[in-house]
């Protein structure tokens, strides 16, 4: 979407716009416009008949990206772990098998138009997922939260080193993670239990090989030195 600065975002909102629309550099500045002109191309051969699904952050076993499984990872590792920001900013995901399952009965039942395929139904803070992953694993670790503005002064990089986190000063992402998914839920969108996310997740995680290389998250020797700033700084 062009604009996710505001909660809310539903699919009539404009898409990106690239100003070179042929470009063919797959970056970070070029990605959400590319697959928005995918989507245009789509349309334009299909017309009316044409179905477009845009999914959250999708989550689940065998995800290549660990933009989720570093937290059931992480507290299953126990210790002290760096928890970014306000317990009650909202995030949003969708477990693969949820997405999968959906865009079956999409395709079954002949639904047509744009579809944002985002979960949970109900908002869902950052502290109400880490408890629930902290719960479903039966984890020993102590969250330690931290401020954004105290994270970004360590140069911590958001949405990768702690995935889930996109501080709340990035204003033209206010509404990145609180978009609508009315329209998914009316057309039979539904959800797991969060619990069974975190607990499958885990379970696959552990039959990767112990010298994976993580696509995500912080670098564990970088939080405890992080963590150790941060005491010092609330006892003075």
């Amino acid at each position: 979407y062009a604009d996710v600065s505001f909660s809310g975002v539903d699919e009539t909102m404009p898409t990106i716009e690239l100003a070179d629309p042929d470009t063919e550099v797959i970056d970070a500045e070029t990605y959400g416009g590319l697959k928005a002109l995918c989507e245009q191309a789509v349309e334009d051969a299909f017309r009316d008949r044409a179905t477009i699904i845009r999914p959250g952050l999708i989550v689940g076993p065998h995800d290549p990206t660990d933009r989720f499984t570093y937290w059931p990872n992480r507290l299953n590792q126990g210790g002290r772990i760096i928890a970014p920001g306000r317990k009650e900013r909202h995030v949003q995901l969708i477990d693969v098998r949820d997405l999968a399952e959906w865009i079956l009965i999409v395709i079954n039942e002949g639904a047509k138009g744009v579809f944002n395929a985002i979960g949970p139904e109900a908002p869902l803070t950052m502290g109400e997922l880490l408890e629930c992953c902290s719960r479903t694993i039966n984890s020993l670790a102590d969250f330690v939260w931290m401020d954004d503005s105290f994270l970004l002064e360590q140069q911590v990089g958001y949405w990768k080193e702690l995935p889930l986190w996109i501080p709340e000063s990035e204003t033209e992402l206010s509404g990145f993670m609180k978009c609508s998914n009315e329209r998914a839920i009316k057309a039979g969108l539904a959800f797991r239990p969060l619990e069974e996310t975190v607990l499958s997740t885990e379970k696959w995680n552990q039959t990767r090989p112990k010298d994976y290389c993580w696509e995500a998250g912080i670098d564990g020797r970088k939080e405890n030195k992080i963590i150790e700033m941060w005491n010092q700084l609330q006892l003075n």
